[in-house]
């Protein structure tokens, strides 16, 4: 049986973009996407149904976005780049303990925006998934540097009835294995159920490593979605 409170993870980016976050995102009354310059994500009142051509004055040509839930061949005026499927997963574990840092820890930061050209630089290196030069807008996002340089990063994305994502999570490979990542996402997960709030991510079904990194943690699978990367033709 479903638990009642994780219903809206079938529909989260909708529910983020028509509410707590529906001043960040432009579109109509059935089809709205994160505006220009956040993660190039688009949803839809009815999935079944998508109405493409109410986001296309809000979208660029040859703009890669991101769209879950539905299925079918693409309508006119647009173009299908890659389909895939992604697994939600949620917290499923008490909030986890505090963290004992070490004196040589590297200590975790809170990001701003003066730390967006280090965050697109390690996105660009990792690919995380789809992020933009404002998407640090949509939560509170934490890094751990080496120097000037931005050596691990994780955030928050989507949000809505009390379920916040968990987004952004990578590591430069030059310093993965050593648990950064970990411990970014571990103190997210104490903000937020400090704050009530359920803890959940996305994660491709074929990307196993990072799928059991996330069920050791205390993440435990709840549904698949179909992804789409589609763009409107010039």
């Amino acid at each position: 049986m479903t638990d009642p409170s994780l219903q809206a993870l079938a529909r989260i980016a909708w529910l983020s973009l028509t509410g707590p976050q529906a001043a960040l995102s432009v579109g109509s009354a059935d089809a709205r996407r994160y505006a220009i310059g956040f993660s190039p994500i688009m949803a839809f009142a009815d999935t079944a149904r998508p109405n493409l051509a109410a986001l296309a004055p809000f979208c660029e040509p040859g703009e890669h976005l991101y769209t879950a839930g539905w299925s079918g061949p693409a309508p006119a005026g647009w173009q299908i780049h890659a389909e895939a499927t992604l697994v939600q997963m949620v917290w499923d574990r008490p909030a986890p303990a505090p963290d004992v840092a070490s004196d040589t820890d590297p200590p975790a930061l809170r990001l701003g925006p003066e730390h967006v050209p280090q965050m697109l630089e390690l996105v660009a290196l990792t690919k995380p998934g789809p992020f933009g030069p404002r998407t640090i807008e949509l939560g509170e996002y934490f890094g751990i540097f080496e120097g000037q340089r931005l050596v691990a990063m994780a955030g928050e994305r989507m949000f809505a009835d009390a379920l916040r994502e968990i987004s952004g999570v990578c590591t430069h490979p030059e310093f993965q294995g050593r648990g950064l990542a970990r411990r970014l996402m571990l103190g997210l997960l104490r903000r937020e159920m400090a704050r009530g709030e359920t803890p959940f991510l996305h994660v491709m079904r074929d990307n196993r490593t990072a799928r059991g990194v996330y069920q050791r943690m205390g993440f435990k699978d709840h549904q698949e979605q179909a992804i789409r990367v589609v763009s409107r033709c010039a």
